[in-house]
């Protein structure tokens, strides 16, 4: 009896069905090349360069201008949970050169997706913003501001992404959905080695229907294999430019350089700061001095951990005139000391 068995060849040639590529298909030519594309950056393992926003963090940690005042001021703050955090605070502030005499008063409120905190002042302006990580990857955030001034109101929205790699930003400053008016940025900063990153920053405004501008700015990151050291730049479309550096040079002791340079058609200008900041057992000194002739110092003097007290002062050697400031950190709480250990900073 004759077989009815085909050769292998021709069964196999009948059964199968011809694949037809599809960019639609997993199997497709352009999701290989995208899978081995992901697959070769993995294998190079670059690190996360962190965010734009914090591009010159060790710099601004360093540096005095996010602590420096003068005159007179109190912080009196009470922790009421440790999980989830709850603080509430109450600023006074008084004797101010620059600054009228203002109070303030402010709460927050923090678990491990939630971050909100809100304050309201003796004028009756409210501040808040609220932080929401949908998961380790994805951080939306929400700022916004109501002032008797109308000028002063504004609401951000806004979104961070963070891959293994990169991080993107988007934020929206005042939108309006019916003309579009608003502020509108931007960011994304990339590895490309284990010590470089390069980013792009643009900010696109619209203040009006019929007017708007764009503008787009360069960025570059380099990172010492031991993250001992940091060096920025930023490029700006209007002729500025600003760059940074940052060094550990103990433990205890750290370094920071700022240089910005305005380089414009009708104006040539430039400003160097060096600062320096020494941790010791329970006190942290500031110093810095510019090319403008400032020399300012601050120390934060913790003489136990619910009380510090600081001393802030700069001399304009130029203007011939001196700042002085004095304040004081209260921390009181009806926490366990247990609990009190636990409980890690906002």
């Amino acid at each position: 009896m004759a077989s009815t068995f085909l050769p292998e060849e021709d069964v196999h040639s009948k059964s199968s069905t011809p694949i037809v590529p599809s960019y639609f298909n997993p199997i497709s030519p352009f999701f290989n090349a995208y899978d081995r594309f992901a697959r070769w950056r993995e294998d190079l393992g670059l690190p996360h360069p962190g965010s734009v926003e914090n591009l010159q963090k060790e710099v601004k940690g360093t540096h005095l201008s996010n602590y420096i005042f003068d005159g007179a001021r109190a912080d009196l703050t009470k922790s009421l949970s440790v999980n989830p955090l709850f603080q509430v605070t109450h600023s006074f502030a008084l004797g101010s050169q620059t600054l009228p005499s203002s109070y303030n008063f402010g709460a927050v409120f923090a678990n491990q997706k939630v971050f909100l905190q809100g304050s309201v002042d003796h004028e009756g302006s409210i501040s808040g913003r609220f932080n929401n990580g949908w998961d380790a990857n994805n951080v939306f955030k929400v700022q916004a501001q109501l002032s008797q001034q109308a000028e002063q109101s504004m609401i951000q929205l806004e979104h961070d992404y963070h891959g293994s790699d990169f991080s993107a930003n988007i934020k929206a400053v005042n939108p309006s959905p019916i003309n579009l008016t608003g502020v509108y940025i931007g960011s994304y900063l990339q590895s490309i080695t284990k010590n470089l990153a390069i980013g792009l920053e643009g900010l696109y405004q619209r203040p009006t229907p019929d007017t708007s501008d764009l503008a787009v700015s360069y960025l570059a990151k380099l990172t010492s294999s031991d993250k001992n050291w940091i060096a920025t730049a930023q490029l700006q479309p209007s002729g500025i430019l600003q760059a940074t550096y940052w060094q550990r040079l103990s433990e205890k002791v750290e370094v920071a350089a700022d240089l910005q340079v305005l380089s414009a058609p009708t104006r040539r200008d430039a400003i160097a700061t060096l600062g320096a900041k020494y941790d010791f057992r329970v006190a942290t000194f500031r110093a810095q001095v510019d090319s403008t002739g400032k020399v300012s110092a601050l120390l934060e003097q913790r003489f136990v951990p619910a009380f510090a007290f600081l001393v802030s002062g700069e001399i304009d050697h130029f203007k011939n005139s001196a700042k002085v400031g004095v304040g004081v950190m209260i921390e009181s709480t009806t926490l366990t000391p247990e609990e009190m250990g636990m409980m890690g900073p906002p």
